[in-house]
Formats: C-alpha cells, structure tokens, sequence
C-alpha cells in the first residue's frame, strides 16, 4: 500500500513563487516589488539598531531558555497592549490583555480558532480585496468567510459601497479591518470615515476583529492606533492582532499577539482561558526571544526613542518614494493617472495596472510585482525611480 499515492500537489504560493523567480533572473537591474518586507536604499531589510542593542543586553543577560507560558511574555504583553491602546488607557487596568502568538499570522488563526469554537455559526466578513492570506486562515479554522466591498475596479475607495455591505451582514457577525495600511490596496479609511463604520458596527451588534500589523508604516504610531482606539473605546468587545514583524524589523522572529478587549474582568479571563486552551494546541507556547527584545526596547526609554526615530525614517522614506515615483511618471505625462499613490499609506500600494501590463513589467524589465498590481513600495530605492517610471510608461503607452 502507498500511502501517499492519492496525494495531490498543491500550487505555491504566489507571493512566494514570486521571490524564487526574482532570485533566479540575472539582470543586474532587476526590482523586487512584491515581497512584503522594508527594504533601505541598498535594497537591504536592515535590523533596527534598537534592535541589536537589546538583542545585545539579552545576549549578556538571559540565564534560561524555558518555556514562557500560554500568554507568552507577560512584560511583552502588557507593553505591546499600551503601545496598541495607548499607555493611560482605563481598559489596560482589567479588561484588556495579550495573548502572545508566532506572528501577526498566529494571532488571526488564533482568533480564527477562538471564534469557530466558542462563537460557533459566526461568519467573519473580509474586505475585497485583503491580503490573500485572510480567507484561507479563517477557512483553514472552519469558519464561513464574506467579503465587503473596499476598492472597485477603478482603483478608488468605495466607502458607501462597504458602508452598504456591512448594513446587511448578519447580526453577530464577524467583521475583519485593517487599522491602518490597508494590505493590498494602500488606501486607509478617513475618521470621519472610521467613525461611520463604527456606527454600523454598534447597529449591528458586529464583533470587530481589527488586523493592525503596520502601526507606525502610515501616519505615525498613535496616529495609526486611531482607529483601534475608538472602537476599543466605543464597543464592549474587541479583538486586535498586532505584530511585530515591520515596525520592529523582527519578521523571521514571529512576534505578534492577540489583543482582546471585554467588557467586564472577569469576562476577559473567560476568553483568556479559551485562548490558552486552543494555543496550547497549535504552538504549545510562542517563540521567546522577538517577544524579549520588543519589551526590552519599549520599557527602555532610550532604546524606545532610538526605536521610535528609527520607525520615522522608514514611514518617512516610504512617503518620499511614493511621491518620487509620481513625480517621475510626470516626465512620461502619467502623474495624473498614478496620483493616489501619493494618496496611500504604507508599504503597499494597488497601482492600477492590470495583470498584462504586470506580467510585461516582469519578463521585459525585471520588475516583480503581485498579479493584482499591488506593489510593494518600501521595495525602491531613489535612485531607481527613473528607470521604474520609464518601464511603467513603456507598458501602460504601448
């Protein structure tokens, strides 16, 4: 018997096909738009120098490797909940916490989970488009996933059509939103904006589950909490992933945690004993040491500071290329037509361009991006702008 006979291959990711496919072209000129990650100038995902410092005072510190319990790192947790919900928040006192978990990623499947076992028939509504990877960790879990409306096909926000959408979800229902630096598309939501999506979410009775795995890539780190905040504030219930992959430049360290805000103490213990439970059986205990430096760097406040400082460079430099970028497309008669890029926020943006005009990007210039046109723009250096505009034009003018 074969055991393994009826197994079928499964298609690679794109994202990932997409990396092996950069590393094997040879042309010296080649862009690697599509990975995720922050890159500086010298097309390097650097390592904050807070970062190496506190890994530093761990190295010359630590005396064990043991396991750090269900909740992970209880330092961490209480310092990452301040940087999320802001420091003097009453809710920090007895009805917020964190479950530590491998990642922003661990923290949706986590809460995934958490819903399919103890909010059972719930659905959880998606923006169209999200990252890819949201349908199939909620799917994977078992829970029936929707979607609302956010950017239509002509690359515009479409906030009355998600207003429309959510109006009907069933009452109940879960509703997953991206608190700043919408992945894939780059367009973030105004307050006046966030505060009528609140309205329909009180309306409803929806349970807000709110991915917030940029703070600090849009406007700033309290500026990109705006959102979790008014919800935290305004509802008796709200979860929160948080990771620590892109502000922190700790992306193979898996750090991350679920955030949940109940209305009453002991409530929040119920739902922490839940997510200790179903921890225990996905990852047993999380990674330690990402969860160690992040409570290094925030408790410190020189090394919070040198950190903070650091976060700014990189936001502003993303902010730099996306209006380098336009200003170059201007020599080809383009601005106009790439002008939201300006518009949006973070590392991502949907360009516009159409999976022809990609796939030609790809095979005649060497710049890689997602088939959706999503591009990640923290992927640029300055001095390649020219050369990006003159190819973009190249595929959209033929």
């Amino acid at each position: 018997m074969r055991h393994f006979q009826p197994i079928a291959r499964v298609p690679g990711d794109p994202i990932l096909s997409l990396m092996d496919a950069y590393r094997a072209d040879r042309n010296p000129a080649k862009l690697d738009l599509g990975v995720g990650v922050y890159k500086d100038a010298q097309g390097l995902t650097p390592i904050p120098r807070a970062v190496k410092l506190a890994e530093q005072r761990l190295l010359d510190s630590e005396t064990s490797k043991s396991y750090i319990g269900g909740h992970g790192d209880a330092l961490f947790g209480s310092l990452l909940s301040q940087l999320v919900l802001g420091a003097d928040n009453p809710l920090l006192a007895n009805r917020a916490a964190a479950t530590q978990t491998p990642g922003g990623t661990g923290a949706l499947r986590l809460a995934g989970e958490f819903i399919a076992q103890c909010l059972p028939g719930r659905s959880i509504w998606l923006s169209d488009p999200t990252w890819p990877i949201h349908e199939s960790i909620f799917a994977a879990a078992g829970v029936r996933v929707g979607q609302y409306p956010y950017v239509g096909t002509d690359n515009r926000l479409n906030v009355e059509a998600m207003l429309a959408a959510l109006s009907h979800v069933p009452q109940g229902d879960v509703v997953l939103l991206h608190a700043c630096c919408h992945n894939p598309t780059g367009f973030d939501l105004s307050p006046r904006d966030w505060k009528r999506v609140l309205e329909v979410v009180k309306a409803r009775e929806l349970l807000p589950l709110i991915d917030f795995a940029y703070q600090g890539f849009g406007d700033g780190l309290a500026q990109d909490a705006f959102a979790v905040r008014l919800f935290a504030a305004e509802l008796p219930e709200v979860l929160i992933t948080s990771s620590c992959s892109k502000n922190f430049g700790l992306y193979r360290e898996r750090t991350g945690a679920l955030i949940v805000c109940a209305e009453q103490a002991e409530k929040l213990q119920d739902v922490r004993s839940q997510l200790a439970f179903i921890a225990r059986n996905l990852w047993s205990t999380p990674p330690a040491h990402g969860a160690a430096v992040v409570a290094t760097i925030l408790a410190d406040c020189n090394l919070r500071a040198a950190w903070s400082n650091e976060l700014d460079s990189m936001r502003q430099r993303i902010a730099q290329l996306r209006t380098g970028l336009v200003s170059a497309l201007q020599t080809h008669g383009l601005a106009e037509r790439f002008a939201h890029l300006v518009v949006q926020r973070g590392m991502f943006s949907y360009t516009g361009l159409s999976a022809l005009q990609v796939s030609r990007l790809r095979d005649e210039f060497s710049v890689y991006m997602v088939g959706s046109g999503r591009a990640n723009m923290a992927g640029l250096d300055a001095e390649r702008l020219d050369q990006l505009a003159s190819a973009i034009a190249r595929v959209c003018n033929d």
